[in-house]
C-alpha cells in the first residue's frame, strides 16, 4: 500500500503520459511542446541530494561506489528507471545512450542510471541492473534503490528528488544545482544545451 494517495495518482498517471515530456523553468528549452511539470514534483533550483542506493556497479558491472558531492565541477545527468517501464525502454534508454555517446570521453559531463523500484518488485530487480547495462550498451556507473512494499518506504532517489515515477531524469550543474527534474527528456536539446553551458564555462 502506498504511502500516501498523491504518490499512486501520480504513477497511474505516468501510464498515461508515456512518450509526454513536462519541462521545469530553468531548462525548458530541453522539452517540446511547453509543458511544465506539477510544482509538487521536481526540486529544481535546489542543491542536488546524496544518492543513496542499496548498490552499485560500475561500467565493467564490478561493485563501486557513486557520490554527487564528489561530481561538483562536472555536469551530471542521473535517470531513474524500473525494468518494467515501458517509457523507460521506448523512450528513456535511449535517451540515455544518446546523452552517454554524445559526451563519451568528456570528463565535465557524468551519466548515472539508478533502478528507483516502486513497484512490480518481482520484475524490477537488482539483476536486472547489470542485464540492462549490457542490453543497452551503457558504460557507466549504474545503481538499484528498492523500495519497500512491507514498510511502505518509497526508493529513497524518489523523496529526495521528489520523482513522479520512471522514466526520470535530472540534470545537475557544476555547482551541484538541479537545473532539470522531470518526465522524459529530448535527447538532442539536452546534447545542445550541455554543450552550450560548456563552451560558456
Amino acid at each position: 500500500m502506498p504511502p500516501n494517495r498523491d504518490f499512486d495518482e501520480v504513477f497511474h498517471q505516468r501510464r498515461r503520459l508515456t512518450g509526454a515530456l513536462l519541462a521545469l523553468p530553468l531548462a525548458g528549452a530541453l522539452l517540446p511542446g511547453g509543458s511544465r511539470a506539477a510544482p509538487e514534483r521536481g526540486i529544481d533550483g535546489a542543491q542536488a541530494p546524496e544518492l543513496e542506493a542499496a548498490f552499485w556497479i560500475d561500467a565493467d558491472g564490478k561493485p563501486t561506489q557513486f557520490s554527487m558531492l564528489a561530481q561538483r565541477e562536472h555536469w551530471v545527468h542521473l535517470y531513474c528507471w524500473q525494468a518494467g517501464c515501458s517509457g523507460c525502454r521506448s523512450h528513456g534508454f535511449p535517451t540515455l545512450q544518446k546523452i552517454v555517446a554524445a559526451f563519451s570521453g568528456d570528463p565535465r559531463v557524468v551519466n548515472v542510471a539508478v533502478q528507483t523500484a516502486f513497484e512490480q518488485y518481482s520484475v524490477n530487480t537488482a539483476e536486472k541492473v547489470r542485464e540492462l547495462q549490457v542490453h543497452y550498451g551503457l558504460p557507466i556507473v549504474m545503481g538499484h534503490d528498492p523500495g519497500d512494499p512491507d514498510a511502505d518506504s518509497w526508493p529513497k532517489t524518489m523523496v529526495s528528488y521528489r520523482t513522479g515515477g520512471t522514466p526520470w531524469h535530472v540534470l545537475v550543474d557544476p555547482k551541484g544545482t538541479v537545473v532539470y527534474n522531470g518526465y522524459g527528456l529530448d535527447a538532442e536539446k539536452a546534447i545542445a544545451f550541455i554543450r552550450k553551458q560548456l563552451t560558456q564555462a
